[in-house]
């Protein structure tokens, strides 16, 4: 019971950390251009969202790896 609700925090915290990837702006501008995210980029990375959005992607790259660790520890 607590392996398959491991299995699906790691599954969405994978989602969600493929998803936040993508809506970082690159050196070419990313997917977060096309939702509005070019607004800032005279100050690159410097925006409230962009500092924001490194936070829950850090978090949720913490929570990934924490998860991968659980799970390899269980089913050993």
């Amino acid at each position: 019971m607590l392996t398959d609700a491991i299995v699906v925090l790691q599954i969405l915290s994978s989602l969600a950390l493929v998803f936040l990837v993508l809506m970082h702006s690159g050196k070419g501008g990313g997917l977060s251009d096309m939702f509005g995210g070019s607004v800032g980029t005279a100050a690159a990375g410097s925006t409230v969202a962009e500092k924001n959005l490194d936070r829950i992607t850090i978090t949720v790259a913490v929570i990934f790896a924490f998860t991968n660790l659980i799970l390899v520890l269980r089913l050993q």
